[in-house]
């Protein structure tokens, strides 16, 4: 991966994660003074005048107010809600497809407590039926994931373990 494409932590300045951007932008709120280097966890940059250190946690200068985080409700967010499996059968299905409970043309609305992951023999059979009418039944009732930063920035920690410290204290 280019170094200044690299994944970034953003602290607000109470340290409240806020945000994931790259060591480039990072380095442009350093350099302009809206940011603080936290953790240099990549090493150094070399310019012609200058040796920069590439950040891995930097932390705004000053507070901001940010609306309460919520996972956007997308297929990717709904395969990792569902951690890949089936809702219906419980498989780890290598063609798993978006469900709706109920179905949008019975009423049924786009929103995490309606979908689910589904194989593709669950869902052909379920089709545009109810739960009822097909004779099946959900393994565990569809809600809304957490927003804590734990969920929402964990993908990166295995790869970037010192943000640790400041995403599971939120």
């Amino acid at each position: 991966m280019d170094a200044l494409g690299a994944p970034v932590l953003v602290l607000n300045a109470n340290y409240e994660p806020l945000n994931v951007c790259d060591v480039r932008r990072a380095l442009g709120m350093i350099l302009s003074d809206k940011a603080r280097l936290v953790i240099n966890g990549r090493g150094h940059i070399h310019t012609v005048n200058a040796l920069f250190d590439l950040p891995s946690v930097i932390r705004l200068e000053n507070q901001i107010k940010h609306p309460r985080p919520r996972v956007k409700l997308t297929r990717r967010e709904v395969f990792r809600r569902d951690k890949a499996t089936c809702q219906y059968c419980g498989r780890r299905a290598p063609t798993l497809t978006i469900d709706h409970v109920i179905p949008r043309h019975l009423g049924g609305e786009h929103v995490w407590t309606n979908v689910v992951t589904a194989c593709s023999a669950c869902n052909h059979h379920k089709g545009g039926r109810l739960l009822s009418e097909a004779r099946m039944k959900l393994l565990h009732q569809p809600k809304e994931p957490p927003a804590s930063a734990v969920y929402i920035f964990g993908r990166h920690l295995e790869a970037n373990t010192e943000w640790q410290p400041f995403i599971t204290g939120w």
